[in-house]
């Protein structure tokens, strides 16, 4: 058995947050094909299914880097956490950076998800965050912290490298970077490549090769368990460089290209792209 896994922002997704029609083809092809489909995201679930092509493709998906793990039906397989206590250290941390902090939880996420921000002017985000009572977060019953996010304006990457060195020590976390300006903290146990052997493991699957799509820092780990990974012609230099092939942007039906003309997982149909380079890495 093959597996697909594929990231959303940037990768499957285009610039207006869509799967186009082009990559929606190749999924269901793929899904035909009975490859092992996978949908590899930081997103939390319920931002995962607000998009309308997601809702009817019946996919597992691994949310939050790693930290949870859906079934095709919407059940909840597995979820790693960060301990209250290391929670409540590294929050100290942060605060103390000046940086904005997202928090996702058993709750959902506070004060809200990354996708909802990423228009939003300096002034509301300030509102947003400066105005927030974060005390509330933890007073909720059962309360399990999946993910932080240290997040600043992009004139202010040098406190991205200062909550990575305030952290570096911490082994039982895992950080990467989905955009430059921010820094996705969870368990050392949630990484989108750790979460695609437990998935295989789960299920007793045995997979003959795991071809993994992404664009950002957070997907460096499924390519490292990858048989072959593809990065998106708008990844930053440093992620097509870790990446065996590299595709089109996100804009330009890079996921789709990738599995017809890269990788021939699926027979062409398209005659609009036999008009292309087939590598595009050079």
């Amino acid at each position: 058995m093959k597996c697909i896994s594929i990231d959303l922002d940037g990768t499957l997704l285009n610039s207006r947050q869509e799967i186009s029609e082009e990559n929606k083809k190749a999924l269901k092809e793929l899904k035909e094909k009975r490859y092992e489909v996978i949908l590899n995201t930081g997103r939390i679930y319920t931002d995962v299914m607000k998009i309308k092509a997601i809702q009817n493709m019946d996919l597992p998906i691994i949310c939050l880097n790693g930290s949870v793990l859906y079934s095709k039906t919407g059940e909840l397989l597995y979820e790693v956490t960060i301990p209250i206590s290391m929670y409540k250290e590294i929050f100290s941390i942060l605060k103390k950076l000046g940086v904005r902090i997202l928090v996702y939880t058993n709750y959902g996420a506070f004060p809200s998800t990354l996708p909802p921000l990423h228009h939003k002017s300096k002034e509301e985000l300030d509102i947003l965050f400066q105005d927030y009572n974060y005390d509330e977060v933890l007073k909720k019953d059962n309360l399990k912290v999946y993910k932080l996010i240290a997040l600043v304006q992009l004139e202010e990457l040098d406190k991205i490298e200062a909550v990575k060195k305030a952290l570096g020590n911490k082994s039982s976390i895992s950080m990467a970077s989905s955009f430059p300006n921010n820094v996705e903290i969870t368990s050392n146990d949630a990484q989108k490549g750790k979460a695609l052997l437990r998935y295989q493991q789960m299920f007793d699957l045995s997979f003959e090769e795991i071809f993994a799509f992404g664009d950002g820092g957070n997907d460096l780990t499924q390519f490292e368990v990858a048989t072959t990974s593809v990065a998106m012609g708008n990844a930053p230099l440093n992620i097509q460089q870790k990446a065996d092939l590299l595709t089109k942007t996100n804009d330009e039906d890079g996921f789709s290209y990738a599995v017809r003309h890269l990788l021939n997982l699926i027979k062409i149909k398209n005659d609009r792209y036999n008009q292309e380079v087939d590598n595009v890495k050079s």
